[in-house]
């Protein structure tokens, strides 16, 4: 079994590593490090949950401590692209936790908060700036940033960007760079814009796949609930009914769907909070954060505000509605199951989104199981007029699935600061893709 240990990473690395407990690391850590380690670019194919975020923190560390220099000021030596403030906010606690005896300066950008502070930590510089596009060119622009000196780029979560409308901001602050650079790029899927992205950032890049394209999580116990339209709401309050959905994710297409959403759980007793791009930093953080500590049992999202959204224990993915794309559909199942755990994907979908999950099983190359309650809902509105007690649907019913460590945390709770929760491996510091712990049976386990 391979060992961080015969990676040839940094004692102090190491040390960071060993007193989390980690040992063995994922596939993709296993591939990437050493390619990274000799300053090669890197296309990775890798959905969330796989380990991806030490699969580059942990070299990048590595090739810092070796240049032995300091940041000059309003510089950045590596800089990392991450398409939300909470995905920037995890990557920078990764890079923090594992190099916590390193000794380096950890900066993240991001909109929705004062320019002040951000201003003054990059004029000392940084070791490793977290950035979003945004935000980091309003520094540039303003003279706060110059790139000229970063030897090393990480894009992480490219098809997100790509859903963000980051596309031109991207070439934009790559075009700052020097050209003898490290580049690293990572995303779940690959369409033809970012497949043009990547061939124009790279360089000869080795290529590490975890997971195919468009493929989903074989943990994940998939299912549809035909369901009209009308019924949704209630429907969806009859699968909370059920103690198993601990800790679920709820996705909504629009905003103030998701507030419905939200709001007609906690008037039926579910406690639960919204999280969307019309929320301020600090409200997204708080939800999140309740979400986190198991003082709520849902989080109502829409795919912009949950994208790189990891939570440690997320029992249930919901799909209110189904997203547009399959590749999104991809992205939300992957919140559950998550780090060797089991998890299961439910989605509500109507007689006008069935294109949508015919989609889906084409791209993902698999068929869904299906269950029509408009037929059951039917038969029990019958059944309650002719006097017949109302029988509790059983098609979602799913014994609550254990972690594989019995010393890891209940569903729903993350460790504080975002520190790994035990029996975990390292990539998300809440609890996404981490690697195995010393005295941990490897059998099973899988990113």
């Amino acid at each position: 079994m391979t060992k961080f240990a015969d990676l040839g990473l940094a004692e102090v690395i190491l040390r960071a590593l060993a007193q989390e407990g980690y040992v063995a690391p994922t596939p993709i850590q296993a591939q990437a490090i050493p390619s990274l380690l000799e300053g090669r670019d890197l296309l990775g194919i890798a959905q969330t949950g796989t380990g991806k975020t030490a699969a580059f923190a942990l070299p990048i560390l590595h090739r810092l401590l070796d240049e032995r220099r300091r940041p000059a000021p309003q510089t950045a030596r590596a800089l990392v692209l991450a398409p939300t403030r909470e995905l920037a906010a995890q990557i920078a606690d990764s890079f923090r936790s594992y190099g916590r005896f390193a000794r380096m300066s950890v900066g993240v950008i991001v909109g929705g908060v004062g320019h002040g502070p951000q201003i003054k930590m990059l004029a000392s510089g940084v070791d490793v700036l977290v950035a979003t596009p945004g935000r980091l060119l309003d520094h540039i622009a303003s003279g706060a940033l110059r790139l000229d000196t970063t030897r090393t780029i990480v894009l992480d979560e490219a098809d997100h960007m790509l859903d963000l409308g980051f596309l031109a901001p991207i070439r934009k602050i790559v075009s700052r760079l020097p050209k003898q650079r490290q580049s690293l790029f990572f995303s779940a899927t690959m369409p033809k814009e970012i497949a043009a992205l990547a061939a124009d950032m790279l360089n000869n890049p080795v290529s590490v796949q975890v997971t195919p394209t468009a493929t989903t999580a074989e943990r994940v116990d998939q299912r549809v609930l035909l369901v009209d339209g009308a019924a949704k709401r209630d429907v969806l309050v009859e699968l909370f009914a059920d103690p198993a959905l601990a800790c679920a994710i709820v996705f909504t297409r629009t905003k103030r769907g998701a507030d419905r959403v939200s709001q007609h759980l906690e008037a039926h007793g579910v406690g639960s909070a919204a999280i969307h791009g019309n929320k301020s930093q600090s409200q997204r953080m708080r939800a999140l954060d309740d979400f986190r500590r198991g003082r709520t049992r849902a989080l109502v999202a829409t795919d912009i505000a949950a994208r790189g959204i990891d939570v440690d224990g997320v029992t249930h993915v919901v799909n209110f509605e189904l997203p547009e794309t399959p590749e999104a559909y991809v992205h939300r199942i992957g919140r559950t199951a998550r780090a060797g755990a089991g998890g299961a994907a439910i989605s509500l979908c109507d007689n006008s989104e069935r294109p949508l999950l015919r989609a889906i099983e084409k791209s993902t190359r698999q068929s869904l199981p299906v269950v029509d309650r408009r037929s059951a809902q039917a038969g029990q509105q019958a059944g309650q007029e002719e006097g017949a007690p109302r029988r509790a649907p059983q098609e979602h019913r799913r014994p609550h699935e254990p972690r594989p460590d019995a010393s890891r945390k209940p569903a729903g709770r993350a460790h504080a600061h975002g520190k790994p929760a035990a029996g975990g491996r390292p990539g998300k510091p809440s609890g996404a893709g981490r690697p195995q712990k010393s005295g941990a049976s490897s059998s099973g386990r899988r990113p």
